[in-house]
């Protein structure tokens, strides 16, 4: 796992885990890019009793509204997750 900070008013930290870069646009939540920019989902921390699970997201564009495609115990599993599913 990389981690870069993006230049701007305010440093966020990018993570970049095989290829792919998590923005984070939210305390819990980060957009994930494929290698060539293009959005593929939202991985989304969220804490439970045995710990921190991490949501993989996908817009569906029919329903207008993000799906949740798995919940995995780490970030990495999540963003294997996303890009399996392309």
């Amino acid at each position: 796992m990389e981690i870069t900070h993006s230049i701007g008013r305010r440093t966020r930290p990018t993570v970049t885990i095989r290829g792919y870069v998590l923005h984070p646009v939210g305390a819990r939540l980060w957009r994930v890019t494929d290698p060539s920019g293009h959005v593929v989902g939202h991985v989304q921390a969220g804490c439970e009793a045995q710990g921190t699970r991490f949501h993989a997201r996908r817009f569906h564009a029919a329903s207008r509204a993000f799906l949740d495609v798995g919940a995995f115990w780490t970030v990495e599993e999540a963003v294997d997750c996303l890009r399996y599913l392309r």
